[in-house]
């Protein structure tokens, strides 16, 4: 590397435009000239008294970009910010919008923990906000990258909106290196830190299990990534031995509506005016044919393969989901992101039967509602995408009424989701083998099973009067005495 000790450093200059000024250091390393551009008179001060102080120590600078070698040797390293900047970067393409605002949930709860020192240091409220808002969503960030007047266009650079400016610049400068994970003792404690956190909510109180579970995974991952950077030599996970929290993965029975508690939710849902008259046969497709809340907003029609007169099945054909994730984790913007079916291949299919019952719900809803745009079934009065916002006070109006106040407090049909939860009890307890039943609810076998083997009830007598009919007694029972001992 071509290196020189003769440097001269020039005033600031200053570019005062329509929407913001922009101060630029200009340096000179030998025959060669640079410049730095900022957006703040402090940025710009401050980078020029390092260069000042590097020069006046007698170090050596770079002459292919300017700065000391001392730099090189700091750049070596990788702060805890630099790096989870850079991992979001890499997931953002191939995540989809859910597990983008998951991971960003994760490496929030860590980057609290690892942010150092508290001269300056953001209300933590404030902390977060910043790092969901802007710092772990690729598209903000983005969308926030402007040319300089006086560059190249395509040269951009990493500006934050004003009012968490001064947030991002905090955190650039205040959290740890990410060799420290793995020094002796220190790393240990540190990466402890960070276990703890993601096991508690913010006030405090224990998180649940299956949340740690997926925030850890977003750790693991995470750092399975600054290995293949070489920012890190080992995973720190693998130096702790860390209890992880029971999950409890199994539906609760106790939220499972009987059909005379869903039907009559059913029908205060199109008592609740104009919207509700739009959402009964809705929350009907979550409780007659299982299908998710995101699956029905995608509903279109031309996934009703049959949908017969009279007193009849029909059947759907699913092909995607519409899931709500909000404007910062998709890739246009807009608050739903349109997908693929969950936990299938992309393109695939899943046919559903339409009970008798949500048949005539449906034709009923389609004399009245017209297919929207794109033929989507279920609109808005304005012909647009319903909102989770839209049709969950529906609901729970909808469940005040129509549940005692003894089964409201019981937590029977607590979120639309429990109808799905109510479709799918329903048909194993009729005696659906369980790999149709896997198929008509997009899980596979063993999911289904150990989601949902609390809620097969009744069973129990009819398993063993099979097990006697394949394994006759050797001998009839004997008759029982009075005088039996017990």
């Amino acid at each position: 590397m071509d290196t020189s000790y003769d440097v001269r450093i020039w005033k600031i200059e200053i570019y005062k435009g329509t929407e913001v000024s922009t101060y630029t250091v200009r340096w000179r390393v030998a025959k060669a000239a640079f410049r730095a551009p900022f957006r703040l008179k402090a940025q710009a001060e401050s980078f020029k008294a390092e260069l000042t102080v590097a020069a006046n120590k007698g170090e050596a600078f770079s002459v292919e970009d300017g700065r000391p070698l001392s730099w090189k040797r700091d750049e070596q390293s990788v702060s805890w910010f630099t790096l989870v900047c850079a991992y979001m970067d890499a997931k953002w393409p191939y995540a989809s919008g859910n597990h983008r605002k998951s991971i960003a949930e994760a490496l929030t709860d860590a980057t609290e923990a690892l942010s150092a020192g508290n001269n300056g240091r953001p209300d933590q409220k404030e902390l977060r906000a910043a790092l969901r808002g802007w710092v772990f969503s690729t598209r903000t960030r983005d969308g926030e990258k402007r040319p300089h007047r006086d560059q190249n266009p395509a040269i951009r650079w990493l500006v934050p909106p004003a009012h968490i400016e001064h947030v991002i610049r905090w955190l650039q400068n205040n959290t740890i290196d990410v060799h420290e994970l793995t020094q002796p003792k220190r790393g240990a404690v540190l990466t402890r830190s960070v276990l703890d956190r993601i096991s508690r909510t913010q006030d405090g109180r224990a998180a649940a299990g299956n949340t740690v579970k997926r925030k850890r995974q977003v750790l693991n991952n995470l750092f399975k990534f600054a290995i293949e950077i070489n920012a890190l030599e080992e995973n720190p996970l693998h130096n702790i031995t860390w209890a992880r929290p029971k999950t409890e993965e199994a539906v609760d029975p106790g939220v499972v509506a009987n059909p005379n508690q869903a039907r009559a939710i059913l029908s205060e849902v199109g008592k609740e005016g104009a919207m509700g008259k739009r959402l009964a046969a809705f929350f009907g497709c979550m409780y007659y044919a299982a299908l998710r809340p995101e699956e029905v907003i995608d509903l279109r029609k031309e996934n009703i393969v049959n949908l017969p007169q009279g007193n009849g099945w029909g059947e759907f054909i699913l092909t995607n989901a519409d899931p709500e994730v909000g404007t910062k984790w998709t890739d246009d913007g807009s608050a739903r992101e349109r997908r693929g079916l969950k936990h299938r291949a992309p393109k695939a299919k899943r046919p559903v039967p339409i009970h008798p019952d949500l048949v005539a719900l449906l034709r009923a809803h389609l004399a009245e509602f017209p297919a929207g745009r794109e033929g989507r079934i279920f609109t808005g009065p304005r012909r647009g995408i319903i909102r989770d916002s839209t049709y969950l006070p529906v609901w729970h109006a909808a469940r005040q009424r129509a549940l005692t106040p003894a089964e409201r407090a019981s937590g029977i049909a607590g979120r639309p989701y429990d109808f799905r939860h109510a479709c799918v009890s329903a048909w194993l307890n009729a005696g659906v083998n369980p790999p149709q039943v896997a198929e008509w609810a997009g899980h596979s076998v063993e999911v289904l099973l150990r989601v949902y083997a609390k809620c097969i009830s009744g069973g129990q007598a009819e398993a063993m009067r099979r097990i006697e009919a394949a394994l006759p007694p050797t001998s009839p029972k004997p008759p029982d005495s009075p005088n039996q001992t017990r």
